[in-house]
Parts: structure tokens; C-alpha cells; sequence
């Protein structure tokens, strides 16, 4: 190697001012975070740890032996909110396509069904669903006669999650829908597929690609929400941390279960936030706005 050629490997001064302004700005920003870090802790510590009542409160929520004490049955509990959040998910996913579909059909025939979907999901909009909840947890129940089995207060707190979120989900899907251009559909059908094929085969797929970050979320708020089954008297993790609470005199069991919700969420938050990301990265070819 001759020494012109070692000479052209060699970065430039410019080349070399870049690099040290780079590493001037990575210590500045660690120094920063540092520091901010430091005064966080010495606030928490001021306002929250150092303030009288801590160790009152720590002993009422946080008690160690509490904690592990009724772990198993919130965990029983949070296992029922797992199978309910499983079925929620699915008849929401088929109900929500239905009712996006339905509204953004064509021609005046099918007005009754556009009307009926449009009544629907205002209606399930405009109630909170805890009344959703006690609409259908006890008013189902009271359609039955005397001598008939009931309905289990999971299987009606299921249907009522899916009535509600039903509702939220198909204005997603609907939107993804309206947002795929409308050449995509005029080409679909110049090659020969149907209404069907092209919904199925073109805009559906890209719909799902644009919105799924707003259905992450939706499906985040879904694992919190299939907590309010409780109030129908399902024994789950939040009901089972009642039961604890009352045992023990103590609030620890709803920490647990506060605690179990969120591992369970944070994935799910972590997943979305990455693949928003992806997205935003995808479209702009790297470049943020």
C-alpha cells in the first residue's frame, strides 16, 4: 500500500470536526438525562417519600405479605380476564368488519342497512359501557322465564364489551376503508373481479395496513376495559381483588391486579409505538416531518 493510498483513507479535518461534535452532543445529552433524573428522584423522594403518611400508605398498598398472599387468586382471576379478552377480540373483529362494510355500501337499496349500522354505532358510542354492562348483564337475564338456566355473568359481560367496541372499531375500519384511493377499486374491476373479490382481495388488506396502529390501541383499551365484567359478579382479577382486599383489610390485592393488567399491556404499547414507527418511516422514506 503506498503512502497516497493511506493518505486517501484518512478522514478529513471535516470529516473529523463532524465526528467530534457528535461525540460533544452524546456527552451533553447524557450529562442532561443524568441530571434530570436526578432532580426527578429528589422530587419523588420530597413530595411522595419523605411526606408523613408514606409509611402508612406503603403498609395499606404495598405490603409485601399481602402482595404474595393473594397473588394465586387474582392471578385465577386475571387467567378469566385472559379467555374473555380472547373471545372480545374475536367477535369484535368480525362484528366491526360487518358493520364498515354495511356503512360504506352504494345505492339506495341499501339505505335501511346503512341506517341500521349508522344507529348502531352512535348508540354504542354515546354509552359508556359500564351502563352497556348493566343493560345487558341484567336485562338479558330478565328476558328469560322462571324455569330456565341463566346466562352466565361472563358470557353476558362478552357480549357487551363486543356490543361497544364493535362500534369504535368499524369507525376505524371504516375510515381505512374510505382512505384506499378509489383507483385501486376501479382497477380491481377493470381486470374482472367482483365486488366481493376486490373488497377481499384490494381494499381490505390495505385498509387493515393503514389503520392498525389505531386498532393496537383500541385493543390496548380493550385489555384494561375487560376488568368491568366484575360488576356482573364474574369472579376476576378485579373481583378477585375485592374478595383479597376485604380478607386481608388491606388494598395490596388491587395493586396485584393493577400490576398484572399492566405486564400484560406494556408489550402490546411497546409493539404499537415500533410499529407506528416502522410506518412513519416507511411512508416518508426515513424523513420526519
Amino acid at each position: 500500500m503506498t503512502s497516497t493510498d493511506e493518505t486517501a483513507r484518512q478522514p478529513s479535518s471535516i470529516e473529523l470536526g463532524r465526528r467530534a461534535f457528535r461525540r460533544r452532543q452524546t456527552i451533553r445529552s447524557v450529562a442532561i438525562s443524568a441530571a434530570s433524573t436526578v432532580v426527578l428522584a429528589v422530587v419523588l423522594w420530597a413530595t411522595i417519600i419523605n411526606t408523613p403518611g408514606w409509611a402508612r400508605v406503603q403498609q395499606t398498598f404495598f405490603d409485601p405479605e399481602v402482595f404474595w398472599a393473594a397473588l394465586p387468586r387474582v392471578w385465577d382471576g386475571f387467567l378469566l380476564n385472559l379467555r374473555v379478552l380472547g373471545f372480545a377480540v374475536a367477535g369484535v373483529l368480525v362484528l366491526s368488519v360487518i358493520l364498515a362494510i354495511v356503512r360504506t355500501l352504494r345505492g339506495p337499496i341499501f339505505f335501511p342497512l346503512r341506517f341500521l349500522a349508522s344507529a348502531y354505532t352512535d348508540l354504542f358510542r354515546g354509552l359508556p359501557l359500564i351502563i352497556v354492562l348493566y343493560l345487558v348483564g341484567y336485562g338479558v337475564p330478565g328476558l328469560q322465564g322462571p324455569g330456565e338456566a341463566r346466562i352466565p355473568a361472563v358470557v353476558l359481560g362478552t357480549v357487551a364489551l363486543i356490543l361497544t367496541y364493535s362500534a369504535y372499531v368499524s369507525e376505524v375500519f371504516r375510515a381505512g376503508i374510505e382512505a384506499v384511493h378509489p383507483s385501486q377499486r376501479l382497477a380491481a374491476r377493470s381486470l374482472g373481479l367482483s365486488h366481493g373479490k376486490t373488497l377481499r382481495l384490494i381494499v381490505l388488506p390495505q385498509a387493515v395496513r393503514k389503520v392498525t396502529p389505531a386498532l393496537m390501541n383500541d385493543f390496548i383499551a380493550l385489555t384494561k376495559d375487560v376488568g368491568l365484567i366484575s360488576v356482573l359478579g364474574a369472579v376476576d382479577a378485579v373481583r378477585a381483588a375485592q374478595i383479597e382486599t376485604a380478607k386481608f383489610f388491606n388494598f395490596t390485592p388491587y395493586v396485584v391486579a393493577g400490576l398484572l393488567f399492566v405486564i400484560l399491556s406494556i408489550p402490546i404499547i411497546r409493539l404499537t409505538d415500533w410499529y407506528t414507527a416502522r410506518l412513519r418511516d416507511r411512508e416518508q422514506i426515513g424523513g420526519i416531518v
